[in-house]
């Protein structure tokens, strides 16, 4: 009897001792619901992950702290100043703060925006400094220059150096021999002694002594950070995973854990995804997840020490989690039946993300060519900005500046980036360098009305069939003519069947022609200088004509062609230096907010 409880309970000790072996041995995977405790593991990450730093969504706004340099006569001062990247979402629900001018097509186009800082924001540096810099750059002296020959090395000591330095000259990842027809015994050093030199990774450990290994101090400090998703509608695990930035094994396996632990795949509209991130050497990994049914913890998955998943306790609380629904900056989709006007939407969006009024205009006026903003806003579409000089609230200023904009309307993206030329004015760029301003506007009179294109027809007075060399536009009589484009006034006056007529020469052989006028603007003068948007004139009926509208015609090298179909340059094109120092700018945007989005964007083999 003694004998058979002696063996059952070696037996058990047996067990148990494998058991734990076991555990320690299984691979990083998802326990079943049934061998999960309800309470935390002893060595899982809920209590001990510090959870006091939020993670700031990028629909929300992404900080940054980015050197710059600005050119101060003959030096460059690169000093770090606070960026702000927004993403916002014209198709959803924005709380915005204050009234917007209404939409009025020729403001957009004649309204000059104020100059939006008198703070010179500068290019994006290729390195981080700490504090204020200054660089100034001189030519070498080369024909002042003063070599006292008596103090140059003789051929010997020359022979010294060089043979003392080809041991550690490199070419990339190869090592190069120098002066190998030196003679080595010329200089003292022997065959036997350089080799004897040499490191060969020998150590010598006396007897009956012990070598204790000192623990090696990590790289980098380990960080920990939070994520705080609201889930507005019904959402698979793993699809708010990814659309949050989080991809790979880990994902999916912590993915796989909350389903089983939950009951479910799918989160519920209105819970909270709390993501506990662990950052170390530069990889990051989901270490915990926490869900919330609003207020209500509902469920804690922890991955422990031996990388398996499992239940754990709610982790202290965190404000973020409650006000996750109650921010502005986190938008509700809309019905597409309730979707605001493009322009609305914009501004909207702006105002609720924190961008000033004269901002928004001038993101309106770069658009404004481009997209019809009276049009429904798709709820795909999309703009974002990084600029410059936020408050402590991450808010726009009066000194800050757009950077860049990348815009999505309708499935067409355009991307803009500011860019200074050397002759100190500013102006935006696609990424090929040419100005976001079009060249010639196609249509001088925003509200009116096309009615005849270009080529032959039958003429309303004369009655028979001629060319018909430009294109008509109705509008009432006295409405505002805008400018095509900067330019040098030619003529301003009465030429017969035109009516009152003004011709304007552009850059590069180009014309443009406004005829049938009411009045001329004041001002507009042969001689005059006019720029794009200006008012020069008002719809009439002068001349030959039937009625109110104007003859707009395009002129190239004296040739009359469609205005309507022609393709038109772009306002500047940058050549040369500039157009180097434009795309160096430009990689250095991408290159920055690419690495900023990537910190949510997990590569798979790093989690």
């Amino acid at each position: 009897m003694t004998g058979i409880t002696s063996s059952v309970l070696m037996g058990a000790a047996l067990l148990a001792a494998l058991d734990g072996r076991e555990q320690v041995a299984k691979p990083a995977r998802v326990l079943s619901a049934s061998s999960v405790a309800h309470d935390a593991h002893p060595n899982d990450k809920t209590d001990r992950l510090a959870s006091t730093r939020v993670l700031t969504r990028l629909s929300a706004g992404r900080r940054l702290d980015v050197s710059t340099v600005t050119r101060t006569g003959d030096r460059d001062v690169v000093r770090t100043l606070p960026f702000v990247q927004v993403r916002m979402s014209l198709g959803a629900s924005h709380a915005g703060n204050g009234t917007y001018p209404p939409f009025d097509p020729l403001a957009v186009l004649t309204e000059a925006v104020p100059a939006q800082s008198t703070v010179i924001t500068g290019s994006i540096y290729g390195a981080k400094v700490d504090s204020a810099v200054t660089l100034r750059t001189v030519d070498f002296p080369v024909e002042t220059a003063v070599f006292e020959e008596m103090n140059a090395l003789s051929s010997e000591e020359v022979e010294v150096v060089a043979r003392n330095v080809g041991n550690i000259l490199v070419d990339g990842g190869v090592e190069v021999a120098a002066l190998h027809y030196v003679d080595p015994e010329r200089f003292g050093g022997g065959i036997r002694a350089s080799v004897s030199d040499q490191a060969f990774g020998i150590r010598i450990v006396e007897e009956n002594v012990s070598i204790a290994r000192a623990r090696k101090e990590p790289d980098q400090f380990t960080d920990y950070g939070e994520d705080i998703v609201p889930i507005r509608s019904e959402s698979e695990i793993a699809g708010v995973l990814a659309e949050a930035g989080y991809v790979g094994a880990g994902a999916d396996g912590m993915a796989e854990a909350v389903a089983i632990l939950l009951g479910s795949p799918t989160l519920q509209s209105g819970y909270v995804l709390r993501l506990g991130i662990e950052t170390r050497e530069s990889i990051r990994q989901i270490v915990r997840a926490s869900i919330y049914n609003q207020r209500q913890h509902v469920l804690t998955v922890a991955l422990d020490d031996a990388r398996r998943y499992v239940r754990g306790s709610e982790p202290e609380a965190n404000p973020a989690v409650f006000a996750a629904f109650e921010t502005s900056h986190q938008p509700v989709a809309q019905a597409s039946g309730d979707l605001p006007t493009v322009y609305d939407g914009i501004y909207r969006a702006t105002s609720s993300h924190g961008l000033t009024q004269p901002m928004t205009r001038q993101l309106v006026q770069l658009l404004a060519t481009k997209v019809d903003f009276e049009s429904p806003a798709d709820p795909t579409d999309q703009i974002e900005v990084f600029f410059s000089q936020p408050d402590e609230n991450d808010k726009a200023t009066g000194d800050s500046e757009l950077l860049y904009i990348k815009t999505n309307f309708g499935g067409t993206a355009r991307t803009f980036y500011r860019f200074q030329m050397e002759d100190g004015t500013t102006d935006y760029f696609d990424e090929a360098g040419r100005s976001v301003r079009q060249f010639l506007l196609r249509n001088p009179i925003p509200t009116g009305q096309f009615t005849s294109g270009f080529g032959n027809r039958r003429h309303p007075i004369l009655g028979y069939a001629r060319a018909h060399t430009g294109v008509d536009w109705a509008a009432p009589r006295g409405t505002p003519i805008l400018a095509s484009g900067d330019g040098i006034v030619e003529q301003a006056g009465w030429n017969g069947g035109y009516g009152q007529q003004t011709v304007i020469r552009h850059a590069n052989g180009y014309q443009t022609t406004f005829n049938h006028q009411s009045k001329i603007a004041d001002g507009v003068v042969p001689g005059a200088p006019i720029r794009q948007g200006q008012i020069i004139g008002y719809v009439g009926s002068t001349g030959l004509s039937t009625g109110n509208h104007l003859h707009y015609e395009l002129i190239i090298n004296g040739t009359k062609v469609d205005p309507m179909r022609i393709r038109l340059p772009a306002e500047r094109t940058l050549t040369g230096d500039e157009l180097q120092a434009f795309l160096t700018e430009r990689r250095r945007i991408d290159d920055l907010l690419l690495r900023s989005a990537g910190d949510l964007r997990i590569p798979a083999q790093n989690i």
